[in-house]
């Protein structure tokens, strides 16, 4: 058996962005946090191109230079700046000097000339866009566009003319404008009544068009060609019962490969537009059955990268040739030594629920040798957002759990992406202990399950799901051996009266908002009913978390311990949402196992 620091060391490759002489960049975690690291071929010995001790957060090769431009925040605090990296002489340059703004990269222009970012610099509850010479430092860059809301950038139309802007009104009503950079007009693209979802947008290859998957008039997110001259939408690709979720485009070539979220595995369809909607297709790529994503083309289109990941494969990055669907793994991230033949796959199972619903969830038996001959203990874990999913790729924690004799149940309640909009909705506002009851639905199914002892059933979450293992505490506190709450939200409230400023009425548009629904959130708020939590509870927080702030975290402390109940408490000064640095999750999740240890 492998201890805990092992597991943890399992390493990522992902991220990856092609060069113009066919380097391939990406992050890999092997010093601890993710850096940029290179590769001239496959499963060669990568070139570590970057020495921080903070997340780098993303890379993109510059078109036309061997130069990459990449992200980093400081603490988790995601305030990010943007650098220029210079391969051959290994020379940083810092191209934002703004560290009280965050930076979202916008793309190289087409000749690796400029970049383009927007930026929250002059309102820290709204981005605006800014166009920056690749040479130019500091605060030089051209404020192009002065936003009134959260603006982020899809990349340079075909002759860098113009910009794609996307406007997020919440998770599920997004907006795509055309910024024009001669006259600097903004242009509306997507006019629209309800809600709707324009994800993943790209340039068509003439600059006429912009595909993207919407959920426009569908259930489903579905592959759809926008005409910008006519406004008129039609049908790509349409997924039927499953999200089209993602898509990349060559605006060159014409080359495309998009992803397809079948209850939550991908599947990868690879083509070549030969008419506005009418694509050839390629060979898919060989992946592991689980997740991939990311996908970025090399300069011709020949090739393309992406990141693919499964329960007993660690996440590495793949190169695909696109004629012939080769598909070759080009980096090697270790398993820390940890045989893959020991790590768990999970069973797809369905549960009904209180409305007689059917809710789908990976559960995962520990192997027969370490499972305990009374029934074993169960980690019910619950995912974030809830504008997420549960999907099946890897986690060196979970594999260590299962291999300590703990079964791990993962279900996708109502609220979660990959199963059509009206089930994303089935949680909003009023509805948001629905999700709850889920849970409970959840233990029940599990307790009449053979292999599983009820009395040993512990809940764990982070974020939205921190919340979800604080509400399930208190609203059924008997079916509880312990409870694991990681960044969670304990009062809606206090939550979005202190969240970054940014993000505020994004969050307000999905919880509800502080002035109509104020009384309903407190009455939710599992904070205000934590007298009736019972079980252990473990609370585990970053200090410069600007999405959930770590008053969350130290208000329901104070509040369970001052009921007698057994609390821990962890707040890391270094991080913020979530805890991305390997030592600090080494100290967190062993204090966690020990703790779980004593009490399940």
């Amino acid at each position: 058996m492998h201890d805990l620091e092992r597991y943890l060391n399992v390493r990522s490759a992902y991220g990856a962005s092609i060069g113009p002489a066919g380097t391939l960049a990406f992050l890999m975690d092997t010093t601890g946090t993710p850096q940029i690291w290179t590769l001239d071929e496959p499963a060669g010995w990568p070139e570590q191109r970057t020495f921080y001790d903070e997340r780098v957060t993303f890379c993109s090769f510059s078109p036309e230079r061997r130069e990459l431009a990449f992200g980093m925040d400081e603490g988790g605090d995601e305030f990010t700046q943007l650098f220029r990296l210079d391969l051959d002489s290994g020379e940083v340059d810092p191209l934002t000097d703004t560290p009280d703004a965050i930076h979202y990269w916008g793309g190289w222009s087409h000749d690796g000339d400029r970049i383009a970012f927007a930026a929250n610099r002059r309102d820290e509850s709204v981005f605006d866009v800014y166009v920056q010479g690749r040479d130019e430092r500091g605060e030089a860059a051209e404020l192009v566009h002065e936003g009134d809301g959260w603006l982020a950038l899809a990349g340079w139309s075909p002759d860098d003319d113009g910009l794609l802007v996307t406007e997020h009104t919440s998770s599920f009503d997004k907006d795509l404008y055309v910024l024009h950079l001669d006259s600097g007009d903004l242009e509306h693209v997507t006019p629209h009544d309800g809600d709707v979802r324009y994800n993943s947008p790209s340039w068509g290859p003439d600059g006429e068009a912009i595909y993207c998957c919407t959920d426009r008039d569908s259930d489903t997110l579905r592959l759809e060609r926008l005409d910008l001259d006519s406004g008129a939408f039609a049908v790509v690709e349409d997924g039927g019962a499953w999200n089209v979720d993602g898509i990349a485009l060559d605006d060159e070539t014409g080359r495309l490969a998009f992803s397809r979220n079948v209850d939550g595995y991908t599947e990868i369809t690879v083509g070549e537009l030969t008419g506005t909607t009418e694509y050839d297709t390629r060979p898919a790529p060989d992946l592991p059955d689980g997740t991939a994503g990311g996908v970025s083309f090399g300069p011709d289109g020949e090739v393309f990268a992406l990141s693919a990941s499964s329960r007993t494969n660690n996440t590495n990055v793949h190169r695909v040739a696109f004629e012939s669907g080769e598909t070759e793994q080009w980096t090697r991230a270790s398993t820390a030594g940890i045989p893959r033949s020991t790590f768990r796959e999970p069973e797809l199972v369905h549960y009904e629920t209180f409305d007689g619903r059917e809710i789908p969830a990976y559960f995962t038996l520990p192997a027969e040798d370490v499972r305990a001959s009374a029934g074993v203990p169960v980690i019910v874990d619950i995912h974030g957002g809830p504008e997420s999913q549960r999907r099946p790729s890897f986690s060196g924690l979970t594999q260590y759990f299962l291999s300590r004799g703990y079964a791990v149940f993962e279900p996708n309640v109502r609220g979660s992406t990959g199963y059509g909009k009206a089930y994303t909705h089935l949680d909003d506002v009023e509805k948001r202990m629905d999700s709850v009851q889920d849970i409970r639905a959840a233990v029940e199914w599990l307790t009449d399950q053979s292999a599983v002892d009820p009395d040993r059933i512990v809940a764990k979450g982070g974020s939205y799901g921190g919340f979800m293992v604080l509400a399930a505490l208190t609203e059924y506190p008997d079916l509880w051996a312990a409870g694991v709450d990681s960044v969670g939200i304990a009062n809606f409230v206090t939550f979005l009266e202190n969240t970054g400023a940014w993000r505020q009425e994004h969050r307000e548009a999905e919880y509800g908002s502080l002035d109509d629904d104020g009384e309903f959130l407190e009455a939710i708020s599992p904070l205000n009913h934590a007298d009736r939590i019972t079980a252990p509870l473990f609370v585990l927080h970053g200090a410069n978390d600007p999405r959930v702030p770590v008053g969350e975290a130290e208000q329901i402390v104070e509040e369970v311990r001052s009921q007698g109940v057994p609390v821990e408490k962890l707040i890391f000064e270094d991080e913020g949402h979530g805890i991305s640095k390997l030592e600090n999750k080494i100290e967190a999740y062993t204090t966690v196992v020990h703790f779980l240890d004593r009490h399940v």
